[in-house]
């Protein structure tokens, strides 16, 4: 029996989101995508990571790059770098930093809507107010250079032609490891009894989609999108709803869910970027890179129960950020009403 993961489905779910917004058939896809979604197979941050050999006739590039096995040209980042992403326009853009003495690698992966390797760009990464630096291509969608670590700073902005996009690298030169931290986090996940989310996903910089997401241990799952879609998924049936007002179609859900479950397959080049407060509860900023996937994620997790409050996913086309809770709120779903 194959398994699709939940970020299996969503990946699939962003492809459908610019018909969706065009008000094409993509709504009526989009109602299929949640057929399966049983969450991937527990991953050790630990056991992915390792730099991808070259592919045969092609020179290793200068810090290798993290294997993505679904996806083999993927401009993924060096291991052990420093990953931050967002999205730039239609493109998804990613930043590798990999600190070293004396110089420092830095790595911009662009993607095109498309999910390949944006070639031929004018890529160019700023530190504070020094001179742009020019990222020479190393790949399909690779751009990168050397640059002398006494230049690098918290500042930093890539340039996309004519286009800047800004980030903020931690405090830390190279900030501790996060692996335990997302292996509890995943545990976590898997123990929840219920779970709310509210989700913003987009496919650009200008149009979007907000659903809500409701999780019941072991195999039960509810969407709502705002104006749109819904399903309902409990056991070995579903219910689907086109559109609202719309009747409600029922079919069978084969395979079984397994709900809730993180978003995440595995994870590489996992990072604590820093503490924050949410709702007064202390929370560590961790970002990372998926290669199964593969797509970026920075997320924010509960310093005393591990739980995911916030999560931000950056990959092809798909845009999408997530705010969690109410955690183990008592409420049940149940078959919608026909009609």
């Amino acid at each position: 029996m194959v398994f699709i993961s939940a970020r299996d489905v969503y990946l699939r779910f962003g492809s459908a989101i610019l018909a969706v917004v065009a008000g094409a058939v993509g709504i009526v896809v989009a109602v299929d995508l949640l057929r399966s979604v049983p969450g991937p197979a527990p991953a050790s941050a630990s056991s992915i990571g390792a730099a991808a050999p070259a592919p045969a006739g092609a020179s290793p590039i200068a810090g290798g790059r993290i294997s993505t096995p679904n996806a083999p040209g993927f401009p993924s980042p060096p291991d052990g770098a420093i990953v931050l992403s967002r999205e730039a326009g239609s493109r998804a853009l990613g930043l590798a930093i990999l600190p070293g003495r004396p110089t420092t690698l830095v790595r911009a992966s662009v993607l095109s809507p498309a999910g390949s390797g944006a070639a031929g760009l004018d890529v160019r990464a700023r530190f504070g107010a020094r001179a742009p630096v020019t990222l020479s291509p190393c790949g399909a969608g690779c751009y990168q250079a050397e640059i002398a670590s006494a230049k690098v700073s918290r500042s930093v902005s890539v340039s996309l032609g004519s286009k800047a996009y800004a980030f903020r690298l931690p405090a830390a030169r190279l900030p501790a490891d996060a692996t335990r931290i997302l292996d509890r986090a995943t545990q976590t996940w898997r123990g929840l009894k219920t779970l709310v989310w509210h989700e913003r996903l987009a496919g650009n910089a200008t149009d979007a989609i907000h659903s809500v997401f409701k999780a019941v241990a072991p195999n039960e799952l509810s969407y709502a999108i705002q104006g749109g879609s819904a399903a309902v998924i409990i056991g070995g049936t579903r219910w689907d709803r086109a559109g609202a007002p719309g009747s409600w179609q029922a079919r069978s859900q084969t395979p079984s869910l397994r709900q809730p479950s993180p978003f995440w397959a595995t994870t590489a080049d996992a990072r604590v970027l820093g503490s924050s407060t949410v709702d007064g509860r202390a929370a560590w900023v961790v970002s990372f890179f998926d290669p199964s996937t593969p797509a970026w994620y920075q997320v924010v997790i509960d310093k005393q129960d591990y739980r995911t409050l916030d999560l931000t996913m950056t990959a092809a086309s798909h845009f999408m950020h997530h705010v969690y809770g109410p955690f183990d709120a008592s409420f049940r779903l149940r078959p919608p009403v026909a009609g």
